[in-house]
């Protein structure tokens, strides 16, 4: 971690007017409070609006006004091929080739889609391995697949523990758990980034591991896409899924994403759920029986494009264009190391314990810091809000904070400190 910090107003702006992502910020839209942008540090849970959105989906509604069905193939973005766009703006962003990502439906539904694929239990080949407490999501994904294959979930979930007296869970222990239970793996599936924690797991180890036993690998990378610079491709992951409304900044509820690795593309036998916009795109008008699918991640997509939301993601990753995951990921560590360092400092300066939970080595952490505030209940988010600090509480007593390179600053972060010192005073 950097040791020239300084918990100085002067310091933060210095910091700012050199870095070379500041404009960035310039192209989102931020709350207001008092006349000011409020202190937003909540992207970890809905990232802010990109100011072109507005724009990218009025765009589609004078289509549909002018055009009606004909926008299908007239508008300026035709709805027919709409899909097709998103593959060369989101494949960098998770390390892809754009044969092997489809931005489709939402997260929990795309993690349904590829685990009707990828867990495909024989024998006592069963089992799903997953991180201590994931979010619920994927827990009740685990859960109803297990079911779907007629077992309980005592013989097939098994939740990752971190060791005794801790909360982030070692890399080490992760790959000899998946040895442990050897044939009996069907399925590893992990958060990329642990909501809670902010934990980065070391995604391209664990999938080593699992292939080793004979297991499929996914990923949700709901708290990954667009944080962290993951490398699904080279990787040799065989499937992940992300939602776009957290550092991907693509609106509430926004569009989902999702990754098949090309080697599993051409085969025909693998478990699919068909649907017609994934049928082989040169016979698909002719209407018939028999599913035919793509040789790409399009043969898992159900539905035609949901375009009024796809606009809105279109304008948000037409932003990462102009960068890339590498530049986003320096700035990211800055911040989150400051932030490290003005949490350690409100603490010296009010005496409130403030455990971080979140890794303090870069390779195990993206941009968010959770902190566990102790004694301290959800009213402090309350009070922090009212003087123009956004941030997200987790029970009992977890405050986390995600500095978003693409628009928060360092004064952002010092402002943070200096608002919360008089609260925990």
């Amino acid at each position: 971690m950097e040791t020239h910090f300084k918990m100085h107003l002067s310091w933060a702006r210095e910091q700012d007017a050199k870095d070379p992502l500041k404009d960035f910020r310039k192209e989102y839209l931020f709350p207001q409070h008092n006349g000011r942008d409020v202190l937003y540090f909540t992207g970890n849970s809905l990232g802010l609006q990109p100011k072109g959105v507005q724009a990218a989906i009025d765009q589609e509604l004078q289509d549909w006004a002018t055009l009606g069905v004909e926008g299908h193939f007239e508008a300026q973005h035709p709805w027919f091929s709409y899909h097709e766009d998103f593959a060369p703006l989101i494949a960098p962003i998770v390390g892809a080739k754009e044969k092997e990502v489809v931005v489709m439906n939402q997260l929990t539904v795309n993690m349904h889609l590829l685990l009707i694929s990828f867990y495909r239990p024989a024998g006592k080949r069963k089992k799903i391995l997953f991180e201590y407490k994931p979010f619920p999501s994927d827990h009740y994904a685990f859960e109803s697949q297990a079911k779907l294959h007629g077992y309980t979930t005592e013989e097939v979930l098994v939740e990752m523990q971190p060791r005794e007296g801790e909360i982030q869970i070692k890399t080490e222990d992760i790959i000899a758990k998946i040895h442990e239970l050897g044939d009996e793996l069907a399925t590893v599936c992990f958060g990329g980034v642990n909501y809670y924690t902010g934990q980065w797991f070391d995604m391209k180890a664990i999938t080593v591991a699992a292939h080793e036993v004979g297991a499929t690998c996914g990923f949700d990378l709901a708290h990954a896409a667009g944080n962290v610079p993951v490398q699904l491709h080279d990787w040799n992951i065989d499937f992940a899924c992300w939602c776009s409304y957290k550092y991907l900044n693509s609106g509430p509820g926004g569009v989902s994403g999702a990754f098949v690795h090309e080697r599993h593309h051409h085969n025909k036998a693998l478990m699919r759920l068909a649907g017609w916009w994934g049928h082989n795109a040169e016979t698909r008008f002719l209407m018939q029986p028999g599913f035919d699918p793509m040789p790409s991640a399009e043969a898992w997509q159900l539905s035609n494009a949901p375009v009024l939301s796809m606009a809105a993601h279109r304008a948000a990753l037409e932003l990462f264009q102009k960068t890339t995951m590498q530049h986003l990921r320096t700035k990211s560590l800055l911040l989150s190391d400051y932030l490290i360092f003005v949490i350690r400092e409100i603490e010296k300066k009010t005496g409130q314990a403030m455990e971080i939970i979140s890794p303090i080595d870069h390779a195990n952490r993206g941009c968010q810091v959770s902190v566990r505030v102790k004694g301290r209940n959800k009213q402090l988010v309350k009070d922090l809000a009212r003087e123009g600090v956004i941030v997200d509480w987790r029970e009992p007593d977890t405050i986390r904070l995600a500095p978003v390179p693409m628009y928060n600053s360092f004064e952002d972060v010092y402002r943070f400190g200096e608002v919360i010192i008089p609260l925990l005073s």
